[in-house]
C-alpha cells in the first residue's frame, strides 16, 4: 500500500495472450479444460498416494508434493488468464500484481528444487540400492521437502524486493497475461540494469545449477546401469524416463525466459503458457501413464469405490 502511494501507478493493464476475439474464445475453452485437468489430475495423484499402502516410498512422497505445487503454481496465473480471455479491459491492482509475481516465483522455484530432490532420490535408489533405506529415510525426506519450500521462498523474496523498490510512474501497460519480473522492469521509471542483472542471476543461477545437478545425477545413473542386467537396466530407465520428461518440459522454458538479461521477446507469452498451464497438466498424465504401480493403485482405489457403492 505504501508503494501505491509512492508511485503514480495503482493498477496495471495487461495486454493478455491475444487481441483476436475468435482466438481468445478458442483459448478460453482449451485453457479451461487444461486447468480443470491440472486440478483433477494432480488431486487424484495426491489422493492415490495418501490412501495406497503400496505407494509409500520416498519417490511417491516427493511426487505428492510435486502435485500439490503444480496445483498451486497453475492457480497463480491460469484462472485470471482464462477470465481475461473474455473481457475487453484486463487490469490488475499494484498489490495484486506484486502478489502474483511473488506466488509465481515461490511455487515455480519450489518445483525446481523438488524436481532436483527427486533426481537425487532416483540416483541413490538405483546406484546404491543397499543404502537407500537408510540414506533416504522419512526424516531426510521431510527435510528435503522443507528445504525446497524455504529455497523457493527466499528466491521469491529476492525477486519481489528487487521489483517492489522500483518507481512506476507510467505507462502502466504490461505486454503479458500475468505479472512477471522482466515486463515490470521494462515499465520502471529508472535505470534497471543492476536490478535486471540481480534478477537474471538469481533465477538463472538456480535454474542452470539445478539443471546441471539433474544432468549429472542421470549421467551417474546411466554409468551405474552398465553393470546391471538388461532387465534391471530397462526397469531403471523406465522409472527415470517420466522424471526426465517432466524436467525437460519444465526447465527448457524456464531457462529460455530467465537465463538472459532483462529483455522481453514476443515468444515469451507462449513460452510462459507452456510452463504455467500446460506442464502442470502433463505431469500427472506422464507419471500415471508410465507408472505401473500408480496405475495398479488407481485400479484398487476404483474397485474399492465400486464395492462400496
Amino acid at each position: 500500500v505504501s508503494m501505491e502511494n509512492k508511485n503514480n501507478v495503482t493498477e496495471f493493464i495487461l495486454h493478455g495472450l491475444t487481441q483476436d476475439k475468435t482466438v481468445a474464445k478458442v483459448c478460453f475453452s482449451l485453457f479451461l479444460v487444461f486447468y480443470a485437468t491440472t486440478i483433477l489430475g494432480n488431486l487424484l495423484i495426491i489422493i492415490i498416494i495418501k490412501t495406497s499402502e503400496q505407494l509409500n516410498s520416498p519417490m511417491y512422497f516427493f511426487l505428492s508434493y510435486l502435485s500439490f505445487v503444480d496445483i498451486s503454481y497453475s492457480t497463480v496465473a491460469a484462472p485470471k488468464l482464462i477470465c481475461d480471455l473474455l473481457v475487453e479491459k484486463k487490469t490488475i491492482s499494484f498489490v495484486g500484481c506484486i502478489a502474483q509475481l511473488f506466488a509465481g516465483h515461490f511455487f515455480g522455484c519450489t518445483e525446481i528444487f523438488l524436481l532436483t530432490v527427486m533426481a537425487y532420490d532416483r540416483c541413490i535408489a538405483i546406484c546404491k540400492p543397499l543404502h537407500y533405506t537408510n540414506t533416504v529415510n522419512k526424516h531426510v525426506c521431510g527435510w528435503l521437502v522443507a528445504a525446497s519450500w524455504v529455497g523457493g521462498f527466499v528466491h521469491s523474496v529476492v525477486q519481489t524486493l528487487q521489483t517492489i523498490q522500483l518507481p512506476f510512474c507510467g505507462p502502466n501497460e504490461i505486454d503479458h497475461y500475468c505479472c512477471d519480473v522482466h515486463p515490470l522492469l521494462k515499465l520502471a521509471c529508472t535505470d534497471t540494469y543492476i536490478p535486471g542483472v540481480i534478477v537474471a542471476a538469481n533465477s538463472g543461477v538456480i535454474s542452470l545449477s539445478c539443471f546441471v545437478v539433474l544432468i549429472v545425477s542421470y549421467a551417474v545413473i546411466l554409468v551405474s546401469l552398465r553393470r546391471r542386467s538388461s532387465e534391471g537396466r530397462l526397469k531403471a530407465l523406465y522409472t527415470c524416463t517420466s522424471h526426465i520428461t517432466v524436467v525437460i518440459l519444465f526447465f527448457g522454458p524456464c531457462i529460455f525466459i530467465y537465463m538472459r538479461p532483462s529483455t522481453t521477446f514476443p515468444a515469451d507469452k507462449m513460452v510462459s503458457v507452456f510452463y504455467t498451464v500446460i506442464t502442470p497438466m502433463l505431469n500427472p498424465l506422464i507419471y500415471t501413464l508410465r507408472n505401473e504401480e500408480v496405475k495398479n493403485a488407481m485400479k484398487k482405489l476404483w474397485s474399492r469405490k465400486v464395492k462400496r457403492s
